[in-house]
């Protein structure tokens, strides 16, 4: 009998990736495909203070929260259908939740080095435009999502609307997604932290009928991740440090990868099956920064 594998799935800006393999091949308990238990029995929490990628960032979990580190979170996402070596800060696991359960779900930590974000356009952002714009995009991108093997996907609208606090430059929000291969609607739970020289990326996704659970959870993740003293959005010196070259509506959107023509999709992950993640957050980062290393030369070139 095929254990099913969680629905959670992970849905990251601009990310083109190779087709996954059909259920069978990847369910078969082998010892290169283990069963959940065996892949549970491997893992490691840890809990109370955490510190991230050499003191970049810091968690302070609360009793019901627990975390996995880098390598053990490459566990759970290859147990998930991904392929071994995705880079990661690491991932949230809720407590008392079995990672690799039906009702299991957790948060993907990464952190993207595209340099200061400045959040000056935060306060002029029609969200409802926004939303229309990321509608658009995302239907146009399912032709090609379609010619790759995949299922359509629709931006239904905001499961929560985004909101950006400019005090702490933390921002969430949320998205409604109807895959056509399911009748259930997915939940796109997302928080970002701005620092000094990048971002912090916290990802979640669930059933819709678990947005209540989800936005409680999530609303305490918010408040426990800080970057560390030295990384902070306050720690930023004009002049000397990198500024990333999009703002606030483009971190929600997605859309500065996708007008380059990387799989227009705003949502952004090409995902088959309802059954695995499709990872690739560092490859949107990287594709980000080459598309701005074109720009800068290309306006260098210019008499």
């Amino acid at each position: 009998m095929l254990h099913r594998l969680p629905t959670y799935l992970l849905v990251v800006p601009a990310l083109a990736v190779a087709p996954l393999a059909a259920p069978a091949q990847r369910l078969e308990h082998t010892p290169e495909h283990p069963t959940p238990d065996q892949v549970e029995a491997q893992l490691h929490y840890q809990t109370g203070h955490v510190s991230l990628r050499g003191g970049l960032a810091t968690l302070d979990l609360p009793a019901d929260f627990r975390y996995l580190d880098p390598q053990a979170t490459d566990v759970v996402l290859r147990a998930w259908g991904n392929s071994p070596g995705s880079e990661t800060l690491g991932m949230l696991v809720p407590a008392g939740v079995r990672v690799l359960a039906p009702e299991g779900w957790g948060v993907i930590i990464s952190f993207s080095e595209d340099g200061y974000v400045k959040d000056d356009d935060a306060a002029k952002i029609d969200y409802g435009e926004l939303l229309a714009s990321m509608q658009k995009a995302t239907r146009e991108a399912n032709p090609e999502r379609a010619k790759a093997g995949y299922a359509q996907v629709e931006l239904v609208g905001w499961a929560e609307p985004p909101s950006y606090d400019s005090v702490a430059h933390k921002l969430y929000w949320a998205k409604d997604l109807k895959f056509t291969d399911d009748s259930a609607h997915t939940l796109n739970y997302n928080i970002r932290v701005l620092g000094r020289r990048g971002v912090l990326v916290l990802n979640a996704v669930a059933s819709m009928d678990r947005l209540e659970s989800v936005r409680r959870d999530m609303a305490k993740v918010i408040g426990f991740v800080e970057f560390s003293g030295g990384h902070r959005y306050a720690d930023f010196i004009p002049g000397t440090d990198k500024v990333a070259e999009y703002g606030i509506a483009a971190l929600i959107a997605g859309g500065l990868a996708a007008k380059a023509g990387l799989f227009k999709v705003l949502l952004g992950a090409l995902i088959a099956l309802k059954k695995f993640i499709a990872l690739g957050l560092v490859a949107a980062a990287a594709f980000l920064r080459r598309l701005f290393g074109r720009k800068s030369a290309d306006a260098a070139a210019k008499p």
